[in-house]
């Protein structure tokens, strides 16, 4: 049983900085429902989860998870309560952390995917936020996370807890020039709509009614105190705000951004199914006599 004390805590223990993350390339996962998806990963892609520590009470809350590591043939180590306390940056850690391997996948992989659906973060700074966007673009069905500009590390702990294991699930990038990246964005055929709070522009059920969410389409969403930058508004296809009905001043960037998400993939969800469409001769069933 491994201690604080330990050399194999103490580095895993500074995975909890970016720096020590960024020259690993590795990360912690912590809580049975990220370690289960990342665990369900593993089996796909070898290498995916290094090790994984757990407690003796955690162990025992999660038997069927811990037979699933060791039948993926991960390094299951027990730890003491400090020890696990150590691996968290929260006030009552959950006793099961993954030790994972970063995977950032290229821009340029994302775009030839022929994405339908994209969440950028724009310089958004609150990790909460960032993996709640994650979960969000996961439930919505989008293709890829993209964070641009000087935005959080999506490896960050409250990142990686906030996406309750949605960052298992598809496909993250950075983009490190945001000009560049709207230009692929553009030059790709997506529609790139930056949200924002401006009554001035067009609110979504506009943009709905216009069918512009019908097109494949490239959200941007920026930080939750100052919003995006004029000049990645101005760079936009189109502004869309979301609106308010009643007296509220303002909705919080992760509500904001999982009503445009939602809003595209019920229209994307409607453009497959469209009864307008008809339906071909070749679909309608050649006629049978009834016996007489």
């Amino acid at each position: 049983m491994l201690t604080e004390r330990s050399t194999r805590i103490a580095a895993a223990h500074r995975l909890l900085r970016k720096p020590r993350r960024a020259e690993a390339g590795e990360f912690l996962a912590e809580g049975s429902q990220a370690v289960a998806e990342a665990v369900a990963v593993e089996l796909r892609e070898p290498g995916t989860v290094k090790e994984l520590y757990i407690t003796k009470d955690a162990g025992a809350r999660n038997v069927e998870l811990v037979r699933a590591a060791f039948a993926a043939r991960i390094e299951v180590t027990q730890v003491t309560d400090r020890a696990a306390a150590a691996l968290s940056d929260t006030v009552s850690p959950q006793g099961i952390v993954a030790r994972c391997a970063i995977s950032l996948t290229d821009v340029a992989d994302v775009i030839s995917a022929d994405p339908r659906l994209i969440a950028v973060l724009v310089e958004t700074n609150d990790p909460g936020n960032a993996g709640t966007i994650i979960r969000l673009a996961d439930a919505a069905g989008a293709d890829a996370v993209i964070f641009a500009g000087e935005s959080v590390d999506p490896f960050n702990p409250k990142a990686v807890r906030a996406s309750t294991g949605s960052l298992f699930h598809l496909p993250v990038a950075r983009a490190a020039d945001v000009g560049l990246l709207l230009m692929e964005l553009a030059e790709a055929g997506m529609s790139v709509l930056a949200t924002t709070g401006a009554a001035a522009h067009t609110d979504l059920d506009t943009a709905t009614d216009d069918g512009i969410l019908d097109l494949p389409t490239a959200w941007l969403f920026g930080s939750e105190a100052h919003g995006l930058p004029a000049e990645v508004i101005a760079a936009a296809d189109e502004s869309i705000s979301v609106p308010i009905y009643g007296a509220a001043e303002s909705l919080n960037l992760a509500t904001a951004a999982a009503i445009c998400l939602y809003a595209s993939a019920r229209a994307h969800r409607a453009e497959r199914t469209d009864p307008s469409a008809g339906i071909a001769a070749d679909d309608i069933p050649d006629a049978v006599e009834t016996p007489m």
